[in-house]
């Protein structure tokens, strides 16, 4: 599954994403965030080493019940998912190495 470029205004629910199964990135933010669009350009250079990885993007805000259910504070968050359980966890990364290594983390 390829990399996902907006963010979704119609998430999954908690119960769907904690049924999913295997490795899968659960990104947290807004089209129009400053942070968001500054940490883009480091997530697509980590999916060009796992393009497999399954991405939902979904967008954030207050009263948004998937990003309560994960405690999100600030954009983006990356939440990284293995068999619907959280291993990683990342907020505003600013480099890709910490992607990637959270990436392999949900692969191992």
């Amino acid at each position: 599954m390829p990399m996902l470029t907006n963010y979704s205004d119609n998430p999954p629910t908690r119960e769907e994403v904690d049924a999913l199964e295997g490795a899968v990135l659960l990104e947290f933010g807004t089209d129009w965030c400053g942070h968001c669009k500054a940490a883009q350009p480091h997530i697509v250079k980590a999916f060009t080493d796992h393009p497999e990885l399954h991405h939902i993007k979904v967008e954030d805000g207050p009263g948004r019940k998937l990003g309560r259910s994960f405690r999100i504070k600030l954009w983006p968050t990356l939440i990284f998912l293995r068999d619907g359980k959280e291993i990683e966890r990342l907020v505003r990364p600013t480099d890709s190495k910490p992607i990637l290594q959270a990436m392999a983390a949900i692969h191992a």
